[in-house]
Parts: C-alpha cells; structure tokens; sequence
C-alpha cells in the first residue's frame, strides 16, 4: 500500500513488517536534491513526522540532525571556525583548549548531535561545579560550547542549539579584597629589595593589571609629559609567555603618572641600561619597561611571588598583586574621585563593574559622607 503526494511532499507506504515509512524529497539550501525518510507504526505517525521534516526544511533546517558526536564536531569546530575567526590568538587557544579538555573528553562528548538536549548542556554544567571549577571557568566553557553548537546551526548539522535553552551560568560578583594607604606602603617596603619593586610601585599607583603593566615598553611611555598609555598585556599561548593586544577597547587608556613615578621610572631605565650593557650579546632587546635579567618577557607569577613573600613578612594573608591594583582604586573612591574616571583608569568595561567590585567603603567614609550631608543641611 502506497500513498503519494503531490508537489514532492514525499509518499507513504506500509512495510512488509507491519511499519510504515514516508520518504520526502526536498532541495536543500545549496540547491541540491536530497532524500528523507521517517518510520512510525501507523500512518498517522509517520504523517505527523513527515510534516514535522517539511517544516523544518520549510524553514531553512536539515531535515534531520546530523548523528556526528558532539567531540567529533567541537574538534572540527576549533580546527576551522575557531582558527578562522578574528578572535585574539590567546582567546582561541583559549577557547580551543577549554574545548578539548572539558566538551571533547567531558561527559557529554560522546552524545550524537542529533540527540544532544538542553538537559545534557546541563548535565555538562553540574558535572563541572562537581569538579570544582572557578563560577568564571564553567562559564567560559558554556560559551566555547554555545559557540560551537552555533557553527553546527549554521552549517546544517543542527536545526536548533540546545545550549540556547539553557540560562548561562552565573558568576558570583565579589568585592576585590583591597589594603589601606598605610598597609599598602608597609606592603611595598617589605618588597624593596625585590628587582620588581618599580613594577609593584607602578600598579600600586596606577591600578594597572599585572600583565598590563609587565607589558608595558618605553615606547608606550612618555616621561616628559608624566603619561603611559596601556596597549597590551602579557599572555601564555601554549605554554609560551609573549605580549599581545589587551582585549577591549576600554583597556586601551592613558594614564597620568605623578612626578615622583616618573623620577622612579628615570632611574630604573637608566639601571635597565646599565644591566643591558652588562648582558652583552645575551640581551634580548624587547622594548620592555620590566625584564628579566637577560632582557625577556618577566613571568608575571613571579610579582604574585614577590608580593606574598612580602605579606608573610608584615604578617598578612591572602594578598596578592591584584590587591594593589585593588587598594588603588578603593583609595580614589574613598578620596572623592567620581566613579567613571575610576572605572577609566582601571580599564573597566562599564562602570557597573567598577560599582559591583568596588561597592564597598569604610565605615569613616560613610560616616564622614553622612555628617557632612547633615552639616551642609544645618542639622
């Protein structure tokens, strides 16, 4: 028994077994002619699975989802997508090793695309938390995935992403745990005799990332007019330490340097000279403000070394280099300084940002605040 049907919407016949099939024909997106077929145990089922294929060509979708693995798509994925997209080289090693490490060989790798749901996107989600992977990494890995699954989407392995139906995974915003003015001179004088002391001076007064201010070049500094401008930032691509572009256009800043910076600066350049002409042929000439003896890129844990070592000494715990660039910009906001300049000078994306990671004060702040409204209104 076989019924047909008009206009190439596909016919239905019973099966010797009992089971019915229908076959649709339809031309695909690249003009070329392409067969389905669809199984049921009654007419009627295989009735509704046919139109359900027809809509989806109707709407520009495979007529059905493609039986590759997800791993086997994520690795093509980053092989060609990733590799072609303008994305900063750090961000696609980035991306491409979160891939592997955490969809290819994670639980869900195995799944055919075909049958990946938004519970297995999930499924992939808890199993992270389970292995007690930071808010901010779980979420990188959403991402990556998300992104992934948009290549298959449009290059017709997918009707739909299933990580679309799944809310991105949050990441708790904490307050950056900072130091007072007093703490962070006691901080800086514990570090002294470290050959990285002008660095941490650096970020201590200017707020500057760690990376940013390890990658900082002469060129990008002018002392005369007491200026640096923030172009790049120290990154590890495969292992490998070199300086690239800083990811957003509002990391890219200029900053003022007070005149007894830019007299700490003068000196180090002159010793930096100094320790070149002593390195000879072994110096490797990277235009770099803070090197390593020989003139490469500084490993930037070893400031967080440094700053720790100098934290034992005064007898504080869970300190970091960031906390300098944190007690800055808790120190201009708790001297007046209006949060949008601070949110520039930090390089911040938003000024919500700075707000979320910023919001606290001292209990002297908020009082001295509330006096000084009470004063002003004569009470």
């Amino acid at each position: 028994m076989c019924t047909r049907k008009a206009n190439g919407l596909g016919n239905i016949r019973k099966r010797p077994n009992g089971s019915w099939e229908a076959r649709l024909s339809y031309v695909d997106g690249n003009g070329t002619l392409k067969r389905a077929s669809v199984y049921g145990k009654t007419q009627r089922e295989v009735r509704a699975k046919m139109k359900a294929v027809r809509d989806r060509v109707d709407n520009g979708a495979p007529a059905t989802d493609d039986k590759m693995a997800l791993a086997a798509w994520m690795a093509r994925w980053r092989e060609t997508t990733l590799a072609a997209s303008d994305r900063k080289e750090a961000t696609r090693w980035l991306y491409a090793s979160l891939s592997r490490k955490h969809i290819e060989a994670g639980v869900i790798g195995p799944i055919p695309l075909a049958k990946l749901r938004p519970s297995d996107v999930e499924k992939l989600i808890l199993s992270l938390r389970s292995a007690k992977l930071a808010d901010s990494t779980i979420r990188q890995i959403y991402t990556v995935l998300r992104l992934g699954l948009d290549g298959a989407v449009r290059d017709g392995l997918l009707a739909r992403n299933p990580a679309t139906s799944v809310q991105r995974p949050g990441v708790a915003r904490k307050e950056a745990a900072h130091l007072d003015p007093q703490r962070v001179t006691q901080l800086l004088v514990a570090a002294e005799t470290s050959r990285y002391h002008t660095a941490l001076l650096l970020i201590a007064t200017t707020g500057l990332r760690r990376g940013e201010a390890l990658a900082l070049r002469w060129s990008d500094t002018d002392l005369d007019a007491g200026v640096l401008r923030v172009r790049e930032t120290v990154q590890r691509i495969e292992g490998k330490l070199s300086t690239g572009e800083v990811k957003t256009d509002r990391s890219r800043r200029t900053i003022p340097l007070s005149p007894a910076i830019v007299a700490l600066l003068r000196r180090h350049r002159v010793a930096q000279l100094e320790e070149r002409m002593r390195a000879a042929n072994q110096w490797a000439e990277t235009g770099l403000v803070f090197t390593t003896e020989l003139g490469s890129v500084v490993e930037p844990r070893n400031l967080l070394r440094v700053v720790e070592a100098a934290a034992r000494r005064i007898g504080l715990d869970g300190v970091g280099a960031h906390t300098l660039r944190h007690s800055a910009a808790t120190a201009w906001l708790e001297a007046g300084v209006h949060i949008k300049q601070v949110s520039d000078l930090l390089g911040h994306s938003s000024v919500a940002i700075t707000g979320d990671v910023y919001g606290h004060g001292s209990a002297q702040s908020a009082r001295a605040a509330v006096d000084a409204l009470s004063g002003a209104l004569g009470f």
